[in-house]
């Protein structure tokens, strides 16, 4: 476990609850990317400026990230492409399933103590532990 770093995990996990916290506050909405996508497909007007802004928040705060800390990600090299678009699938299927994404589910709906995403996120932990399990020990993808 050579790439543990528990500094950036609080600092990213403190910034995560503190945007969930101020939208939940500012603007009355729950901070779950799958929800806040498909409000895009389905334009609402008067909700498609705070809807673009936090997404482009997230694609800006990743790219400053990767300014001020180059090389901090290294991106796994030689992985399977077919692997990783299953798994997107599987991660776009499970979340219109779950009616939200773990972001949603985790952060937000455990903070709201809703028995739903404690659910919700039970199972995707249990799903993950078991899918890296067959990937790795049945498959030895590494």
């Amino acid at each position: 476990m050579n790439n543990f770093t528990p500094v950036s995990a609080f600092s990213g996990g403190i910034l995560i609850g503190l945007a969930a916290t101020l939208l939940l506050l500012c603007n009355g909405r729950i901070a779950g990317i799958s929800g806040i996508m498909s409000g895009l497909i389905k334009v609402e007007r008067a909700e498609l400026f705070w809807r673009l802004a936090f997404l482009a928040g997230i694609v800006i705060g990743a790219f400053l990230f990767q300014q001020l800390k180059p090389g901090f990600y290294q991106p796994r090299e030689n992985f399977p492409i077919g692997l990783l678009a299953f798994g997107g699938f599987l991660v776009g299927f499970g979340t219109r399933m779950g009616n939200g994404c773990t972001s949603g589910h985790a952060v937000c709906g455990i903070a709201r103590l809703s028995v739903r995403s404690i659910v919700a996120t039970v199972v995707f932990m249990v799903s993950g532990f078991v899918t890296v399990y067959i990937v790795r020990h049945v498959f030895g993808v590494l």
